[in-house]
């Protein structure tokens, strides 16, 4: 069922879905993001491409993250914005994706709203890490990441509240948060 062929005829049927996924969202106007979901089309399976950022870094420090970031001036939608911000964190050149659509944004309690971007990449290529912001890009057997027996519930009190979130432990690698998040929210798209 995994194949690329599914996934594309997935994303090629209309769009119907719950309402966006959120992480604990502050009042106010959210700041708009957009990350890239890298599926990559192994011989073996896909895989799915995640990056473990720096632990120097203001916001997330270590965490595992897909590449990506906040929409600049330039950008002309947020799939410009994942594959511009791919590229420079992790040198994943443009001509080795191929878009399949966007998931419904999600909204996170660090105040931004994400669009996460699903491509599809083809090997071989080549990554060039920015080494101030990724500390390490690595891989997931994407059958894992979509199975909701690897999706747990843990919580955690922030700011007096306390708040919910998926993680998904994969060997030395705890996947969670928003990442996670986005991983359910395209496990509950392709299963709709």
């Amino acid at each position: 069922m995994l194949t690329p062929e599914w996934l594309r005829h997935r994303f090629s049927l209309p769009a119907s879905f719950d309402a966006p996924l959120e992480d604990g969202v502050p009042p106010g106007p959210l700041r708009p993001a957009a990350v890239l979901v890298p599926i990559v089309m192994r011989e073996g399976g896909l895989t799915m491409l995640l990056t473990q950022r720096t632990d120097h870094l203001h916001h997330h420090p270590g965490q595992v993250s897909f590449p990506g970031g906040r929409v600049e001036e330039g950008d002309v939608s947020p799939m410009d914005t994942a594959l511009r911000e791919t590229e420079e964190e992790i040198g994943l050149a443009r001509r080795h994706v191929e878009l399949l659509g966007a998931l419904p944004p999600y909204r996170t309690g660090t105040g931004f709203e994400v669009v996460p971007v699903v491509g599809l990449v083809a090997p071989p290529f080549e990554l060039a890490l920015d080494d101030f912001e990724v500390a390490e890009a690595f891989e997931v057997p994407l059958s894992f990441l979509l199975d909701p027996d690897n999706h747990q519930r843990h919580s955690m009190e922030v700011r007096g509240s306390l708040r919910e979130y998926y993680a998904m432990p994969y060997g030395g690698y705890f996947i969670w948060g928003a990442t996670a998040g986005m991983i359910v929210s395209l496990q509950r798209f392709l299963n709709r």
